[in-house]
């Protein structure tokens, strides 16, 4: 004789393999991404690095998506500029990008989205059934953290490649970059809680157990 015990309805975030609504988020994000980098790029400094909006549609799109569909979405927003769409800030495209001052930052946008995905996904569980505000918090701490570590990170390491800065001159013209990443990790985070709240599977999936136990 069999006992069979079902478990209730739980929020999880597993998700399976990838089907058509997944592609299609990929392909929106990238194109997010792609978009940002042409809206409002202000150059700053003598090295041609702009200011745009493409850290708040990186970490949106970690934020969103969680790391396997974010590494996805911002992946292909680069193979298409390496394959030469005008999609990089500026209008540029192809792979002379990346013995630019900015190759660091855009190699960063991959790593960052990809890291606060995962960091998302880590959150969203461990605040099931804490308030709104603590989660809002911890997501802001995962962003600002990928985003320093990542694209400020290799953006300084860029630099002092590719326009033979030393580190502390690379650290302080990237410092510029600081007030404006922070405004813009605060409203990536808030798209993000209120994209969950409209679409709640858009990254945690309710997923129906069975525990069949002889």
């Amino acid at each position: 004789m069999t006992k069979t015990d079902h478990t209730a309805t739980t929020r999880t975030p597993r998700r399976g393999r990838w089907n058509a609504t997944d592609l299609g988020l990929i392909a929106v994000f990238a194109a997010l991404v792609a978009g940002s980098a042409l809206i409002a790029a202000i150059p700053v400094g003598g090295l041609g690095v702009p200011i745009t909006l493409q850290t708040l549609a990186v970490m949106l799109t970690g934020l969103a998506l969680g790391p396997g569909r974010a590494f996805a979405a911002v992946g292909l927003y680069l193979l298409l500029g390496f394959a030469g769409l005008p999609i990089f800030s500026g209008g540029r495209s192809g792979l002379g990008v990346l013995a630019g001052p900015s190759a660091g930052y855009i190699i960063g946008f991959l790593l960052a989205a990809t890291a606060v995905g995962w960091l998302t996904v880590v959150v969203l569980r461990r605040t099931a059934h804490r308030t709104g505000k603590l989660r809002a918090v911890l997501l802001f701490a995962a962003a600002m953290a990928s985003s320093i570590v990542f694209i400020h990170g290799l953006g300084i390491l860029g630099m002092m490649v590719n326009a033979k800065l030393d580190f502390s001159k690379a650290f302080l013209a990237d410092l510029v970059f600081y007030p404006g990443d922070i405004i813009k990790n605060v409203l990536a985070v808030s798209f993000a809680l209120a994209l969950h709240k409209a679409f709640p599977d858009l990254l945690l999936r309710r997923v129906r157990t069975a525990d069949t136990r002889p």
